[in-house]
C-alpha cells in the first residue's frame, strides 16, 4: 500500500517554471515505477512522465519532452516534476501515481495508487 501526497501547484504565467513534489508513505518506495499524469477540465487524464525504480530511465509524453523533467529520491520517498517553459495548455490538475508495471506504461490502468492532485494554472 502506498499513499501519495502532491504539492507545489499554483498560478504562473506562460514561460515560467514550477516544481511539483510528491511524497510517498509506506515501505518499498523503490519497488514502484512513479509517474505524473494530468487532467484538464472536460478532458481525460493523460500521461505526462514516468521514472523507473532507481531513476535510471525516464519517459515523457511528446507534449512535455524537453520542457519537463521527472526525478526521484528513494531515500526521501519523493518524486518531483520540474516544469519549465510552461504553456497555457499545461493548465491541469497534476497527479502523482505509483505502478508495479514498466516505465513505458502510459495508461492510467497500470497505476495502482494515486495522489489527490495539485492544480497548475498557466496564464498568458
Amino acid at each position: 500500500q502506498v499513499q501519495l501526497v502532491e504539492s507545489g501547484g499554483g498560478l504562473v504565467q506562460a514561460g515560467d517554471s514550477l516544481r511539483l513534489s510528491c511524497v510517498a508513505s509506506g515501505r518499498a518506495f523503490n519497488n514502484y515505477i512513479m509517474g505524473w499524469f494530468r487532467q484538464a477540465p472536460g478532458k481525460e487524464r493523460e500521461f505526462v512522465a514516468a521514472i523507473s525504480r532507481y531513476g535510471s530511465t525516464t519517459y515523457y509524453a511528446d507534449s512535455v519532452k524537453g520542457r519537463f523533467t521527472i526525478s526521484r529520491d528513494n531515500a526521501k520517498n519523493t518524486v518531483a516534476l520540474q516544469m519549465n517553459s510552461l504553456k497555457d495548455e499545461d493548465t491541469a490538475a497534476y497527479y502523482c501515481a505509483a505502478s508495479l508495471g514498466v516505465v513505458k506504461a502510459t495508461t492510467t490502468s497500470t497505476y495502482a495508487y494515486w495522489g489527490q492532485g495539485t492544480q497548475v494554472t498557466v496564464s498568458s
